[in-house]
């Protein structure tokens, strides 16, 4: 490796890196706010990396595109944890503005700044003896995948040029549909005979999600929408007389997000919590493993590279915590502080192992924030905290810890990718922790820029799991919920994992609107026909994938700018 290839932080890597985690920090919360789903950002990041490097900037450094992407990837991880937490709060505010004042920046920022980098932090101890000592047995599938771009450079240009094609493309029709006005955005076609309705939405990022996720998960969406809409509705409305009258006005989204969506998520909480279950034997594994071989972040470079100071590490991790204790803007007390200390210990160690094993897409984020937010809320109850303090203080609890999680997986990928390419992991450790400041500096404009635009649960943009943690904290602390309905979902989400029906997928169709799921369903029956016709590709080389990413990308920033415009 020649010298000029050795150059890993550089302004020009630290910058780019910035912009695209900061780019796609913001599209991923757009996307995850209205679909509940995020897309990871590595390998997108990593051509459009190679593309200004190689051919604008003459620059061909793999280990500098990598910083590139370790830093930019880290935006992508920080929106996921975020928003599927903190809407809650302005849900509230929306909805009770006599108790709950809505959040402002310094509060949200606050919040994604203890999450990500304790996130970083916690997973410093665990690089050596999970990424080098298991380096057999964790494969990181992302991680690996993101090498193998990395080290096919030389389509770096044409990778990235598909990317900005998707992005126009989005942006172009975006405008089209959300601006102009000249299209719908959404169709929906009650069928009242039968009670049941159907519909479809016109959006590239729903075609592009469809098309990356394939056609298995995007038809267990489409099949949770059909159980929903055609089968769960009819049968609401035929028995609840308030269900029936608001059919018989024509107010079927009423029926949908008065009735089946509270069926959804309960299935979702359920399909959560069934998730954490199923992963204890290898929680227990992961624990015994880990902490049996002990820590390396002061250890000499034997061949695993050189870490963070331990000593920094400790003190960072403890300022954090203090920090979480102290800082108004976090109200959690010193309970919340250890809870927090302990639960984003528990599962920073748990989500870098888990996705060594089965990928950052099936990492169970959401079942370990339930279980925070349930003994966060139990916690804070028995304690005397209850009411308004008490459910701000669960929702801040486990928003940090869904962050720590978030970011703890994905600094794990990265570093699998740094291993196999020869970076240094304490240079990529810091560009991970910068990563997380921008994003953070970023998130908290991004989240009220949407909602004043919109509303956080409108149709735009409906905030799926933060609506269900806000459900479950509420639960808890004042009951009064459709308990009937939750039960419901519940025994689906059971029925589905006795029959070995992945369950979340379904849960989350019954809980998103049918149209929305229609066009992730068209997205992946695009992939199944293209498939079909030339054979199965690597999706890491598929200009599909690559253009889909920019779809994805492309309306994300084009609805935060039209959210400008509307403001505006």
């Amino acid at each position: 490796m020649g010298e000029k290839s050795k150059r890993e932080i550089t302004i020009t890597s630290v910058v780019l890196g910035i912009v695209l985690a900061v780019v796609f920090g913001a599209a991923n919360a757009y996307l995850g706010l209205r679909v509940g789903l995020t897309v990871s950002a590595s390998v997108p990041a990593a051509v459009i990396s190679m593309g200004v490097m190689r051919f604008l900037l003459r620059r061909d450094s793999i280990l500098e595109n990598n910083m590139v992407q370790t830093i930019g990837s880290a935006g992508e991880s920080l929106a996921a944890g975020a928003i599927f937490t903190l809407p809650a709060l302005f849900l509230w505010a929306q909805e009770r503005p006599d108790s709950f004042t809505t959040p402002g920046m310094p509060q949200v920022t606050a919040i994604a700044l203890a999450g990500g980098i304790l996130g970083v932090l916690l997973m410093v101890p665990l690089r050596r003896p999970l990424i080098v000592e298991e380096e057999k047995t964790l494969i990181y599938p992302e991680g690996r995948a993101c090498a193998g771009v990395l080290k096919a450079g030389e389509s770096g240009g044409a990778g990235a040029l598909t990317v900005f094609t998707g992005l126009g493309a989005a942006m172009a029709a975006k405008f089209v549909t959300g601006w102009f006005k000249w299209i719908p955005e959404t169709f929906l076609w009650p069928i009242k005979s039968l009670r049941v309705a159907l519909g479809f939405e016109v959006s590239p990022a729903l075609l592009g999600v469809g098309y990356i996720i394939g056609i298995k998960t995007a038809t267990l969406l489409f099949g949770g929408a059909l159980l929903g809409w055609c089968v769960i509705m009819p049968t609401v409305t035929m028995f609840n007389p308030s269900a029936a009258a608001l059919w018989d006005a024509g107010n079927v989204k009423g029926v949908w997000s008065g009735y089946v969506r509270y069926v959804g998520a309960g299935a979702i909480a359920a399909g959560g919590l069934i998730s954490l279950v199923r992963s204890m034997p290898l929680f227990v594994r992961t624990f015994r493993t880990t902490f049996a071989k002990g820590s390396g972040g002061e250890k000499k470079d034997d061949g695993g590279g050189r870490d963070m100071p331990m000593r920094l590490v400790l003190a960072g991790a403890v300022c954090v915590a203090l920090f979480i204790w102290a800082c108004p803007a976090i109200p959690t007390g010193l309970g919340g502080a250890l809870l927090i200390a302990l639960f984003g210990f528990i599962f920073a160690a748990i989500s870098a192992r888990m996705v060594g094993l089965v990928g950052s897409s099936n990492n169970p984020i959401s079942g370990m924030t339930i279980a925070t937010l349930v003994a966060a809320s139990l916690a804070l109850k028995a304690s005397g905290t209850t009411g308004t303090a008490g459910m701000v203080a669960s929702i801040a609890v486990g928003s940090v810890v869904c962050i720590v999680a978030a970011i703890a997986g994905d600094t794990a990928q990265d570093l699998k990718t740094g291993r196999i390419l020869g970076a240094t992991p304490w240079k990529q450790q810091a560009g991970e922790l910068v990563g997380v400041v921008a994003s953070a500096l970023v998130i908290g404009g991004v989240l009220l820029l949407l909602h004043k635009a919109w509303g956080f649960g409108s149709d735009a943009i409906s905030a799926p799991q933060a609506t269900l943690m806000k459900v479950i904290v509420e639960g808890i602390m004042e009951g009064g919920l459709p308990w009937e309905l939750l039960a419901v979902g519940a025994g689906i989400a059971v029925v589905l994992a006795l029959f070995r029906i992945p369950v979340m997928p379904v849960a989350i169709g019954i809980y998103l609107s049918f149209g929305l799921n229609a066009a992730i369903f068209a997205g992946g029956v695009l992939r199944w026909l293209v498939e079909r016709r030339r054979g199965k590709v690597d999706e890491n080389e598929d200009k599909g994938t690559l253009f889909s990413a920019g779809l994805i990308a492309g309306e994300g920033l084009c609805g935060i700018l039209l959210a400008v415009l509307a403001l505006l």
